[in-house]
């Protein structure tokens, strides 16, 4: 566990935090964005309205090539977007880059309508009809015939990177945020979860990407009214605040907030960095993903499904994210600690320190911070040590035993980590620092304890579950489909069984090593998309032009 944590954080901070002055990923998706949005004249903006003409279904074709309706296509898309990036993406980028990550989210959003358009575009055109009659597409294909055979290397990194993301950020962080959702609110054990979730996503997955269609297409439009409608309620009830906080959103978008998840300082590039990455996360523009399943959408004009694809970053990141943001800033819990109970085991990111140390801006803690050695423990309290969890201090740390005696005796501790022999059924209480889904529930059980008392989390709850299902279930057709490409149709069906697999062991994970591959990932994923929608961009515009020089009459 211990290699795998290290190996995990230092594979995400190569492909994020490399050079450490400005990082390469971040830089190429802005970069790109706005290359991408000037040269299509904002079309995110121009044509937003023939974008809800066409998703309400006036331009439908049934005797087109496709497997899904313009709706289904982008449910499908949502569902893998609108998920834990909204709940539990934004509480995380939040509790490490404070408010003005959320600004820097937003950009992402807005520069993402014009990457998810054009790289959907792409998709439609570029996409094969595989020998059964069902649509194959995305970046893959469009590296491939876009830009030529020689570039085919390219499209076989992204495929490989594609299966490799469908089983961290788009499975494993999904899973585990269900499994760390349902163990922090009704105590139900993270390995029973993992069962739980798996054999759903089996039992949907199994059925192909007509049957994924059909249950996201209605699963989607409910869950997330139910969201949106429960943090609406939360901002109406805490309006007054809501001026202090934006304010405080845009003046620490290029100043960071003096006190981000429990620890003093925070750096612009850092606090860039976590906007950035947590907003890809959630609206998956640029990384190549969401065109796999625009690519399947029932149409013969491209720029048709490219236009449906823009909203997705529009509903997922400037109105979900937005709201769940201003929930979590508005309550005043992201930078508070809650009277907190831990059960110490493997799982748990919890670090010792020497009763000095610090936890400093760029989030770790040095290594001569972190104690090694016997700690005593007298009638549950430390003794010249402190604990961190989630990056900030445990205030008030008392040790208990399973009976409810505070425990007393030793434990031993090696680089910052309790060695697990020396803590069998003990359990840690105080006041912790949250993050990811238990924040955004936090921060919602404050807001909406006038009208349901202690209750209100249990939106988040249920929002969790059925959006951390929903996005590994539109995510395994991601994957399957890059293996379509990388391997053949046969190979679908092992590919499928190795992501169940993975969405229980994801269940079962600490929440850094997750997070790590996921982002991971992510990153190694959107790095060859973007460098294929650079050269494609002038193909994008021609096919943008002629497309809206014809005049185009409703169907229905």
């Amino acid at each position: 566990m211990e290699f795998i944590t290290n190996f995990s954080a230092n594979l995400s901070g190569t492909v994020w935090g490399w050079p450490s002055i400005f990082p390469l990923m971040v830089a190429l998706l802005l970069i790109t964005g706005l290359v991408t949005t000037v040269m299509l004249r904002f079309i995110q903006i121009r044509r937003l309205r023939h974008s809800f003409d066409v998703v309400r279904g006036k331009y439908d074709d049934p005797s087109h090539e496709g497997d899904l309706s313009h709706f289904q296509a982008l449910t499908t898309a949502l569902s893998a977007t609108v998920g834990i990036g909204n709940i539990a993406g934004v509480a995380t980028a939040l509790h490490y880059g404070g408010p003005g990550a959320l600004f820097w989210m937003w950009v992402t959003a807005l520069f993402g309508m014009a990457l998810k358009y054009a790289e959907c575009t792409l998709a439609i055109k570029y996409r094969v009809i595989l020998p059964d009659g069902s649509a194959s597409g995305g970046p893959m294909y469009y590296i491939e015939k876009g830009l030529g055979k020689s570039w085919k290397p390219l499209a076989v990194f992204f495929a490989v990177c594609a299966v490799i993301s469908s089983f961290g950020s788009g499975n494993s962080i999904q899973a585990f945020t269900v499994a760390d959702q349902l163990r922090s609110d009704l105590g139900v054990p993270t390995w029973i979860t993992g069962i739980m979730s798996a054999g759903l996503v089996a039992l949907v997955i199994l059925g192909g990407i007509k049957r994924i269609g059909a249950v996201t297409s209605k699963l989607v439009p409910y869950m997330a009214s139910i969201y949106i409608a429960g943090g609406l309620l939360v901002l109406v009830m805490n309006f007054t605040s809501l001026p202090g906080v934006i304010g405080d959103i845009f003046q620490s978008a290029f100043k960071p907030a003096a006190q981000v998840g429990g620890f003093a300082g925070g750096t612009f590039i850092f606090m860039l960095t976590w906007g950035v990455k947590r907003g890809l996360f959630s609206n998956e523009s640029g990384q190549g993903s969401a065109p796999i399943a625009h690519a399947a959408a029932i149409t013969d004009e491209p720029v048709r499904e490219g236009v449906v694809a823009m909203m997705g970053p529009l509903i997922d990141t400037l109105i979900i994210c937005t709201i769940t943001g201003l929930v979590i800033l508005s309550t005043g819990v992201w930078n508070s600690k809650m009277d907190a109970t831990l059960d110490i085991n493997a799982q748990n990111t919890l670090s010792v320190i020497v009763d000095d140390g610090q936890v400093h801006t760029d989030g770790e803690l040095r290594l001569q911070d972190k104690f090694t050695g016997t700690v005593d423990v007298d009638h549950g309290l430390f003794q010249g040590v402190n604990l961190v969890r989630n990056h900030s201090i445990v205030d008030a740390a008392t040790i208990w035993e399973s009976s409810g005696e505070k425990f007393t005796g030793t434990m031993e501790v090696k680089d910052g980590d309790i060695q697990l022999e020396s803590i069998d059924g003990l359990i840690l209480t105080g006041l912790m620092a949250q993050n990811g889904s238990p924040l955004t529930a936090w921060a919602f059980k404050e807001g909406l304890r006038p009208i349901l008392g202690q209750w209100g989390y249990l939106i988040i709850t249920i929002g969790v579950v059925l959006f951390g299902i929903s996005t590994a279930i539109s995510w395994s057709y991601y994957g399957d489909r890059a293996m379509v490409y990388l391997a053949g149709p046969q190979y679908v069906l092992p590919y499928k069984l190795v992501f169940v697999l993975m969405n229980f062991l994801g269940a079962i994970f600490s929440l850094e090593v997750v997070w790590n591959f996921g982002d991971s990932a992510l990153g190694l994923m959107a790095l060859p998309n973007l460098i294929a929608l650079i050269f494609l961009n002038k193909k994008v515009r021609s096919m943008t032009n002629e497309y809206f020089s014809k005049d185009h009459k409703p169907l229905r």
